[in-house]
């Protein structure tokens, strides 16, 4: 295992690339909880995530001819910029080897930066391996997203920060995929402050670390599925293993309804765009999944802000369904003149706002002279939701809610 002074040099060798983030207090989510959060705002890292403290000190303590031949990493999008921004400090090449399924943003993020990107695989794992097979070949220098115990202790610069900050946390909360993170803060913040509490948080989807944690073995999942891209990791590294078992407290989990919630949570109300990954311990805050008593005062990693904008859309669109602002409604009609005009009439009575509508005549699972309408309302929540219901009800619409 790495040592605090292991971290604090890595701090020192890597402060000429990174930006020292802000570590604010969260004003609704801590009214929420009951509990006083801090969010480590990593997102707004240069790169957007915490990746470049580790790929960042790895590079830095390669020897020149090392680096002059170039390096290599797999990585669905953040490690990737982290180490592509890295490389092109230095001077060096970079290959970053994405699979083929990921987002256009990251890939074109790590392009940006210099980075010659190499699509391949159908999941990190299988791009992972090609990516070391590709490393021997050409004689590269592979840079592992967490199993390298340069990364770890770049990683663990974040927990220094905080602590420099706000000495007197109870708890830190980090997302966990390969454990990288996760083992440098916990290592950090314990030689710095026993007592404190280390609470991990996996995705469901992505669950191995927690399952692997509490059977007190390495137990690797069979797959993985989670909007939390940046945290699907199937394998568990004995490496970081061994710090995540003898370091921190707790594991916890969230699914992908709670992760999407946190990311519309965390937008809306501290005005901060945070990726899956990154979103997961606000999540696991926001669910009461946290052990944690009354006003503990908790440092809450944000990892990451390098959300696909496709899936920032989805999620939002789901949110103002589920919140009751966004209602979505299939009405049938007499295909006659002046049907489509009194539903029109009856939904502005009820004070409901169409924002889009769709006709079809044509659906065989429709009586001949009918026609579905589809509709889609801004309201102002529930119990504007059920005076609309009510409304078209008295005026005799037939209607199903989608």
């Amino acid at each position: 295992m790495i040592t605090i002074k292991e971290i604090r040099e890595a701090r020192e060798r890597i402060g000429v690339a990174l930006a020292k983030t802000p570590f604010a207090f969260g004003p609704f989510i801590s009214e929420q909880t009951g509990l006083n959060i801090f969010f480590k705002k990593e997102n707004l890292q240069n790169t957007g995530s915490f990746k470049l403290r580790g790929a960042f000190n790895k590079i830095a303590t390669l020897d020149a001819g090392d680096r002059a031949k170039g390096v290599i990493a797999a990585s669905a999008g953040n490690h990737a910029q982290g180490v592509a921004y890295s490389a092109r400090y230095f001077g060096a090449k970079s290959y970053i080897v994405m699979p083929e399924a990921t987002p256009l943003l990251k890939v074109n993020g790590v392009k940006s930066l210099g980075g010659a990107v190499i699509l391949r695989g159908a999941n990190y794992d299988e791009a992972y391996d090609y990516a070391l097979t590709y490393a021997s070949e050409r004689d590269l220098t592979f840079i592992h997203p967490f199993a390298d115990d340069a990364v770890i202790a770049g990683q663990g610069t974040l927990a220094l920060e905080m602590l420099e900050e706000i000495g007197d946390l109870d708890a830190i909360v980090s997302p966990i995929g390969g454990g990288g993170l996760i083992s440098g803060v916990a290592l950090a913040a314990k030689t710095i402050k026993p007592d404190i509490k280390i609470i991990g948080v996996n995705a469901q989807g992505a669950n191995a670390m927690k399952t692997s944690f509490y059977a007190k073995k390495p137990i690797n999942s069979q797959s993985v599925r989670t909007i939390a891209d940046g945290i699907a990791v199937r394998d568990v590294s004995a490496t970081t293993f061994e710090y995540i078992r003898s370091l921190v407290d707790e594991i916890v989990e969230v699914d992908d309804e709670e992760i999407a919630n946190a990311i519309l949570f965390l937008i809306e109300k501290q005005k901060l765009v945070v990726e899956g990954a990154g979103a997961v311990g606000a999540a696991a805050a926001l669910h009461n999944r946290l052990n944690l008593k009354k006003g503990a005062r908790v440092g809450l990693i944000l990892s990451g802000g390098n959300i696909d904008v496709t899936m920032l859309s989805v999620i939002i669109e789901k949110g103002l369904v589920k919140s009751h602002r966004k209602m979505l409604l299939t009405v049938t009609l007499i295909d006659k003149p002046g049907s489509l005009r009194k539903l029109s009439a009856a939904l502005s009575e009820a004070n409901a706002n169409i924002v889009h509508i769709d006709y079809d005549r044509t659906a065989r699972s429709l009586d001949y002279g009918d026609a579905y309408v589809s509709v889609a309302l801004e309201t102002k929540g529930a119990e504007h939701q059920e005076q609309i219901r009510a409304k078209l009800n008295a005026d005799g619409f037939s209607f199903k809610e989608v």
